[in-house]
């Protein structure tokens, strides 16, 4: 829907009032079938003994459903479908209808009044299917009543649901044997190219070995005087010494930061620490 939309307000000043209908997922698919300016059905509303009866008939060319099989094809969906009504409630609906400057939906009311024997009123309202070339936000009126459309239980609607539910249970996704290699998706690989930096890394740096305790003690101190915090897998790659014999050193000139802003992080104890104060750091400079 574009930002700059106008929206045609019409069906304000004419106070249409339309109605909210719940149709099953068949019938709609029905009616998108259904040939430009052509009928999909008629409604009939009723009065017997005093209570509203309404009534959606299918037209007979939309009744024939296409199958999966040579015995589906020649299933029929259920024409006649009453409706339950329900009250609008309190909120306040509206229906809009929006054109994409090739085809719409529009609806052909032609009202027939016949008189029964049972005294019965019916008013029929053809539902047409046209074309519309505006490209506009249409107010096509607030809701009035709310409805659900709901099939008469035949042999048409067991058949039905009998295929829907065959339908249902179909895998989506079958398993099949292929002829020949797939060369165009992804090939498995023995090794991928971070495996092989890895082991190419793992050859070249060589088995870490202790080293001398004076001799891992100078590389920390090194470290420590460019920064005050480090983490255990920085010092193993500046000490090449393993994470075990650095630990051990480093609880013993260090202090292990547990929570903070440097949490999980290693610091030097107050009395091995010789930093500088920032106006030796002017002077250095200076110099």
């Amino acid at each position: 829907m574009a930002d700059k939309a106008q929206v045609n307000l019409t069906g304000v000043k004419q106070s249409n009032g339309v109605w909210l209908v719940k149709v099953p997922k068949y019938l709609s698919e029905q009616w998108d079938k259904a040939p430009e300016n052509g009928e999909v059905g008629k409604i009939t509303i009723g009065k017997k003994l005093g209570k509203t009866e309404v009534s959606f008939s299918l037209s007979e060319e939309l009744t024939a459903r296409a199958g999966a099989g040579e015995n589906d094809a020649s299933t029929q969906v259920p024409r006649e479908h009453p409706f339950t009504m329900h009250p609008a409630g309190g909120q306040t609906l509206a229906v809009f209808s929006q054109g994409n400057g090739v085809s719409g939906v529009c609806v052909c009311v032609c009202v027939c009044v016949c008189v029964c024997v049972c005294v019965c009123v019916c008013v029929c309202v053809c539902v047409c299917v046209c074309v519309s070339s505006l490209d506009e936000i249409r107010l096509e009126g607030m809701v009035v009543h709310r409805a659900e459309c709901r099939p008469v239980v035949n042999d048409d609607y067991m058949r039905l649901k009998k295929l829907q539910l065959k339908e249902s249970t179909e895998h989506q996704r079958l398993s099949q044997q292929l002829e020949r290699a797939v060369t165009s998706n992804f090939k498995p690989r023995a090794e991928h190219d971070f495996n092989l930096e890895h082991n190419k890394k793992k050859k070249t740096d060589g088995k870490m070995v202790r080293a001398e305790r004076q001799v891992v003690l100078d590389m920390l101190f090194s470290a420590f005087e460019k920064h005050q915090y480090y983490n255990i897998k920085d010092l193993v790659d500046i000490t090449k010494q393993p994470v075990t014999h650095l630990k051990e050193i480093m609880r013993d000139i260090g202090v292990y930061n547990s929570k903070g802003a440097h949490k999980s992080t290693w610091e030097l104890k107050p009395e091995y620490r010789h930093y500088r104060s920032a106006e030796e750091e002017e002077e250095m400079q200076t110099l």
